[in-house]
């Protein structure tokens, strides 16, 4: 058996970002992007009024008085430039004239015909943005994954197109004569394959084309027919076939079916009974067939391999902690990620009761995993601990 953090060293080799394609704006939610941008314009382009009041030839004074001589607005500025004595009414993002000092807010004005009056204490902000304050020409925006506000501001910068990394295409592959899909009657030895469903939303959750290929029974040249109709996807992910059994076709007969393994068995609890390598060209990555173990497998390895195909450079999920709330007994040799409850609000997160990787109930309802290292203590409540939160 390898570690947990030197099966991810060795899944994410296996791996390579995926090549950009062009996509314009609206399209763009959620893709990572492939290279840096410069923005295309500054902005604003041009010193803005702050407020709603009036564009001042010097700072407010108390009582101070000035002839109004124009107006500006979004859009339709002054085309002149304020002279001692004058002013000019201005509304929120319109360029401030020439010789500008201040912009008086329009409580602080009294204004009778064409004449202001500023009141006893005038606001002495300044109340203009000055050109280039939010970004310049030519400043660089660095690739990462594009949330709203991204797209936001890319468009800001002028920037209609952007280049992003192509969502890997993935083909999930459940095997056994157990399995049926939902929605029909098993027989009476018979479960829903239910795990396939579960990892197609997850691995969606990071930006994967999911390809959910027909259940795969326990003969060698079904499994491998199944395996051929995934040679063009960027990624294979097979579920169950891969402990030591002698229905696990994948595992026990891996060179039969094309596939070198890299390494088969994780010191991970739950979750042993993982492999990966290649078939061909294409990354393989055989999951348990145990539903909870093949989900949280999948926190760990799947999920860090859909983001590196997407160039991240940071791909494994970040650590968080938190204070235990109950006590743990001692760990052995496998590090032993535990379905847990974490509450923001206290700071403290609870190991479900059941561990039981069979129960996808309790699954469910947890929102993280509690990491138990390898052979740890035993720990105590209140002690700090680490933790996955769980997508």
């Amino acid at each position: 058996m390898i570690s947990v953090d030197e099966a991810q060293t060795r899944v994410l080799s296996l791996c390579r970002p995926l090549p950009a394609q062009t996509l314009p704006l609206r399209l763009a939610l959620g893709r990572r992007l492939a290279m840096p941008l410069a923005a295309r314009m500054t902005q604003p382009p041009f010193d803005a009024s702050a407020m709603d009041g009036y564009a001042l030839p010097v700072a407010p004074l108390a009582g101070a008085r000035f002839d109004v001589v124009g107006e500006a607005a979004a859009g339709r500025g002054h085309p002149g430039a304020l002279l001692p004595n004058t002013a000019i009414r201005i509304f929120t993002g319109a360029p401030v004239p020439q010789g500008t000092s201040h912009v008086v807010i329009q409580e602080d004005v009294t204004r009778t015909a064409n004449q202001i009056t500023l009141g006893p204490a005038p606001d002495q902000a300044r109340n203009i943005r000055p050109r280039g304050q939010d970004f310049t020409e030519g400043q660089v925006f660095a690739p990462k994954r594009l949330g709203p506000a991204d797209l936001g501001l890319l468009a800001a910068m002028n920037i209609a197109e952007v280049p992003v990394h192509r969502r890997p295409v993935i083909a999930l592959l459940s095997t056994g004569d157990e399995l049926v899909p939902p929605g029909t009657v098993p027989g009476p030895d018979q479960i829903i394959g239910s795990s396939a469903y579960a990892l197609a939303a997850l691995a969606e959750t990071a930006g994967g084309t999911l390809r959910l290929l027909p259940i795969a029974r326990d003969d060698l040249a079904h499994v491998s027919a199944a395996l051929d109709l995934a040679q063009d996807a960027d990624l294979i992910v097979t579920l169950g076939g891969a402990s030591v059994g002698d229905h696990d076709l994948i595992g026990r007969h891996a060179a039969d079916l094309g596939l070198t393994l890299d390494f088969w068995k994780i010191a991970l609890r739950p979750g042993k009974p993982m492999m990966a390598g290649r078939r061909g060209p294409v990354p393989v990555l055989g999951l348990p067939g145990n539903p909870v173990s093949a989900y949280v497998c999948a926190v760990l390895f799947l999920l860090p391999m859909i983001r590196a195909m997407q160039g991240d450079p940071a791909p494994l999920p970040p650590l968080q902690t938190a204070q235990l709330a109950t006590d743990l007994p001692a760990n052995g040799p496998r590090r032993h990620y535990l379905r847990a409850s974490h509450s923001p609000e206290t700071g403290r997160i609870l190991p479900a009761a059941s561990q039981d990787s069979a129960l996808t109930s309790v699954l469910a309802q947890a929102n993280a995993l509690l990491i138990h290292p390898e052979f740890s203590g035993p720990c105590r409540a209140g002690d700090t601990v680490a933790f996955l939160p769980l997508p």
